[in-house]
């Protein structure tokens, strides 16, 4: 059952990706109030992929997220965003994989678990888009990064009536950096990471 979760999860987000990658860049409506917003962990995800053995780009998902975001639409440069995930929400369609995830060998839940974005600077880009560069620890090590982020709706959540607004993000990190090497270079080490960010008003 846990498996099914997942897969239909996985597609339905796949999905949306596939869409949102086919539309222009939301704007920024007016109306969207600034102040301080909190992650709504249901509907935030972080898909990793890489490169399986120079066949297929396998993905996997992380979840149970949770922060917040200051959020100043007007004067985005004083925009603050702070996430963390627990490596342990981490799924596969594999269970062999998804435990073998969570060990030494790899993220190593036990002594670190938790990966962490702690942004830095916001730099709008675009219509409804901006460059969230900020420090990335995952496993112990910290690392600077840049999450290309696209405003994609705000509004009141008819389920339960907070007021959300959501974006999707996109950053690329090696693994090897945060000292994540197993299988390299036959498993690759460029890690594509897109973001399903849902943050509810405060």
């Amino acid at each position: 059952m846990k498996k099914r979760t997942f897969l239909t999860s996985s597609l339905a987000a796949f999905s949306l990706i596939a869409t949102l990658g086919t539309a222009s860049a939301a704007s920024l409506p007016a109306d969207v109030p600034s102040g301080q917003y909190a992650i709504e962990p249901g509907h935030t995800q972080v898909i990793f992929s890489l490169l399986h053995f120079g066949f297929t780009n396998y993905s996997g998902l992380f979840s149970d997220a949770s922060g917040t975001l200051k959020f100043n639409p007007k004067h985005l440069d004083k925009t603050k965003l702070d996430i963390t995930l627990k490596i342990d929400s981490v799924q596969t369609t594999s269970t062999r994989l998804t435990d073998e995830l969570k060990n030494a060998d790899w993220f190593n839940a036990a002594q670190f678990p938790t990966a962490t974005f702690v942004s830095s600077s916001v730099t709008p880009t675009g219509e409804g888009e901006a460059d969230i560069t900020g420090n990335l620890t995952i496993h112990g090590a910290t690392k600077p990064s840049t999450i290309h982020a696209r405003f994609i709706g705000a509004g009141v959540n008819p389920m339960d009536k907070a007021y959300t607004v959501g974006f999707e993000g996109t950053a690329t990190v090696k693994r090897s950096e945060f000292g994540i090497s197993k299988y390299l270079p036959v498993v690759g080490d460029d890690v594509t990471l897109t973001i399903a960010g849902a943050f509810e008003k405060k």
